[in-house]
């Protein structure tokens, strides 16, 4: 172990520093959240705009080590009811149950969905079984008279939109 000699920083002293700095970097993080979250929930069209949608979630699952899927419930003014986490899984992948869904959105009374999760290992390419499933979820949504906006994979450098590619 090095010694404090004048400027020089300790191994320890490092290691002291990067945690104050990812401590304040998380509460940056949740104010960011906070504040986005609040926003939403204003009159207009906040939630329907696919770069401040991708952002959201990206603040929200970016950071993730392990997949997650979260859907943020709308009203038919595509403003933001609730976003819950409904799912988790490993570190490369969560079932999804789209009967899960449908059922928070007709208890939230939303008119409207934009989910997302996250690829933990920072591939944002979505895979098949993502295209599979968001044309369930559209499919199970659109029954109850739900519809499925956009589904985002999100990693901590991006977010990807499948309706952008033309899935949803």
């Amino acid at each position: 172990m090095r010694a404090r000699l004048g400027g020089l920083v300790t191994e320890g002293d490092q290691a002291g520093l990067e945690k104050r700095a990812r401590a304040r970097d998380d509460k940056a993080v949740a104010r960011a959240l906070r504040i986005l979250e609040r926003r939403a929930q204003a009159p207009g069209l906040l939630m329907g705009d696919a770069v401040t949608c991708g952002s959201f979630f990206r603040l929200r699952l970016g950071g993730e080590v392990r997949e997650h899927f979260e859907v943020a419930f709308l009203n038919r003014k595509n403003c933001l009811i609730a976003v819950e986490r409904l799912f988790s899984g490993t570190i490369d992948g969560a079932q999804i149950s789209p009967r899960i869904v449908a059922q928070r959105a007709l208890a939230l009374n939303a008119a409207a969905a934009i989910v997302a999760h996250n690829h933990p290992s920072g591939d944002p390419e979505p895979s098949e079984a993502d295209r599979l499933v968001t044309t369930q979820l559209r499919s199970v949504l659109r029954m109850v008279d739900v519809t499925l906006l956009d589904h985002f994979v999100i990693t901590s450098t991006g977010a990807v939109s499948l309706a952008a590619r033309g899935v949803c």
